[in-house]
């Protein structure tokens, strides 16, 4: 499993960011881009033609949001961007004036961090840890083995040392949970089994077992820009979701789920990889799983230091990569792709096989 921070420091970092951050709900024939320094920034207007806060850096997340509502290609916006931002500027305010719309502007430490629909429904982080960690911090012996905040997601990943068993002589595995949140609309709110492997400190997310919430609510409209302030923690309208987010925590480790992951993981130990052709094997099921190239080559590493030649040990190897991979969003979704290697079909299994001969 990737390595992160304490949970302390996240929880500090949540914090801070909970305080920190501003939303606007926005008109957006008040907003303009400006060139400046080889980038641009965003300027937001009021009804007076005043600027009620500071020029905005965009963030990369924000970027691509602002390119997608515009319909610009996201090619040809990154060029403008990088090689002539004053073009890229004219583009988008032209379109932000010829094509008025709400919408939500969330900006942490003077910088635009999404630009999403009005009809975004704010499921923060602090709100998601105020209602999972009670819950996780009961289990007996709880461990919280990686914490991480990206630009991107919250992630809190805990395992249960107490429901352990093995797969093999020797290889002892632990159940889990992940949950992880987005604020900036590349995600909904998930809680997922996980599946710690001691061995080697692998983690495997269960991707067919989870509970989400989308960032879906009611439109918001306003005739100008103005801040949109806190709501009550998880409002009315999501205290169901609220006691599904308990219950799902509950049972991501339910001991009889873990035992048919366990089940599982000991059937693809079984399933013997075609020995003919072992890099172009390895190369195919990244294929199939989105693995690129690069990464191929470092899970082939891995496959065969870890000298286990079947769907488990292939498996294993793209969960080991993970660890070593800088990007922890990649990271996480290199775990969940572990499991559904694991659990790809038989035939597909197989077909992968002859094609590898």
């Amino acid at each position: 499993m990737k390595s992160g921070i304490s949970l302390q420091q996240m929880l500090t970092e949540v914090k801070r960011q909970s305080e920190a951050k501003v939303d606007y709900l926005v008109a957006t024939p008040r907003l303009k881009l400006e060139p400046f320094g080889g980038s641009v920034y965003l300027h937001l207007y009021d009804e007076s033609g005043s600027e009620p806060i500071e020029p905005l850096s965009i963030s990369s997340i924000a970027h691509r949001q602002i390119g997608t509502h515009l319909k610009v290609p996201a090619v040809y916006y990154d060029r403008m961007l990088k090689e002539a931002p004053e073009l890229l500027a004219q583009n988008l305010n032209c379109w932000f004036a010829k094509e008025p719309a709400q919408r939500m502007l969330r900006t942490l430490d003077g910088t635009a961090r999404a630009y999403l629909s009005n009809r975004y429904r704010r499921i923060d982080n602090l709100d998601i840890a105020r209602v999972v960690l009670p819950i996780l911090g009961a289990l007996p012996e709880a461990s919280f083995e990686s914490c991480q905040i990206t630009d991107s997601r919250m992630y809190i990943k805990v395992v249960n040392p107490r429901l352990q068993s093995e797969v093999a002589p020797g290889d002892i595995v632990q159940a889990g949970v992940v949950v992880s949140n987005s604020e900036v609309g590349l995600g909904s709110v998930c809680i997922q089994p996980l599946i710690f492997r001691l061995v080697c400190s692998n983690g495997m997310v269960v991707n067919e077992a989870e509970a989400r919430r989308n960032h879906i609510g009611r439109v918001s409209t306003t005739e100008n820009s103005h801040m949109i302030y806190s709501d009550a923690t998880l409002a009315a309208e999501d205290r169901a979701f609220v006691l599904k987010l308990q219950d799902t925590v509950r049972a991501a480790v339910d001991e009889a789920r873990f035992s048919r992951v366990v089940n599982t993981m000991r059937e693809a130990k079984e399933a013997r990889m075609n020995t003919a052709n072992i890099p172009g094997l390895v190369k195919l099921a990244s294929k199939e799983f989105h693995i690129t190239e690069s990464e191929n080559d470092r899970v082939l590493q891995h496959l065969i230091e870890g000298n286990d030649l079947t769907l488990y040990g292939l498996s294993n190897a793209v969960t080991r990569y993970s660890q070593d991979v800088e990007n922890y969003d990649r990271a996480s979704e290199l775990e969940s792709i572990g499991y559904s290697i694991l659990t790809m079909p038989a035939r597909q299994w197989s077909r992968i096989n002859q094609m590898a001969a």
